[in-house]
């Protein structure tokens, strides 16, 4: 069964995800997950419920065949989690939202939490890695950060929603992202709106 990781990190955009982990539940695979406290504590804030809420009723929604969404949490600070190294396979690793801090830190090499010691793997490993930053305008610290993640094999997917599918709710706007980062792993939701697509 395939599995991915996705990490959260302080960044506004907790609905982002949310949306994705959802969605990859849906599709049955196995999901694990690791949170920072301040994306605990953003969560906590942007949706007036606390992440445990969420992966409860994500899992509780199930797969698709309706058995229980199966997501695996790892503490941020625990560096003896599997996801910490390579030998443990994952068809891909996703930072969303992504707060420059972790770009920073991911660019320069730095291993503070299992976060970035999650997207080094990631990055040696040369398996899909998704970076989904939200911060905006963008300093040129903050660029160089981007190109160097991006030459050494990341995807930069700012989280930049599209409108051209009319979303009637902030959740069908947060999907048009969730999306494509569906598309980035491999595992496109065939409901996605295309542009064009009947033409």
């Amino acid at each position: 069964m395939e599995r991915y990781l996705v990490c959260i990190t302080g960044a506004s955009g907790a609905l982002y995800s949310l949306r994705l982990i959802s969605a990859l539940a849906a599709k049955g695979v196995i999901i694990h997950l690791t949170c920072s406290s301040w994306g605990a504590r953003v969560i906590l804030e942007e949706t007036e419920r606390p992440l445990g809420y969420w992966l409860g009723m994500i899992r509780s929604a199930g797969g698709p065949d309706k058995s229980p969404a199966i997501v695996k949490y790892h503490s941020p600070d625990d560096f003896s989690s599997p996801i910490a190294s390579g030998s443990f396979r994952l068809n891909g690793t996703v930072i969303v939202p992504c707060s420059m801090g972790t770009i920073g830190s991911l660019a320069s090499g730095s291993c503070a939490n299992l976060i970035h010691r999650a997207g080094s793997v990631a990055l040696k490993e040369g398996w899909p890695f998704i970076l989904v930053p939200r911060e905006t305008p963008l300093s040129l610290i903050s660029l160089k950060a981007f190109v160097a993640l991006k030459e050494a094999g990341a995807v930069i997917l700012p989280a930049s929603p599209s409108f051209y599918s009319k979303p009637e709710s902030i959740e069908q706007l947060a999907d048009t992202v969730v999306n494509r980062i569906l598309d980035r792993l491999g595992v496109p939701d065939d409901r996605a709106y295309r542009w064009n697509e009947a033409r």
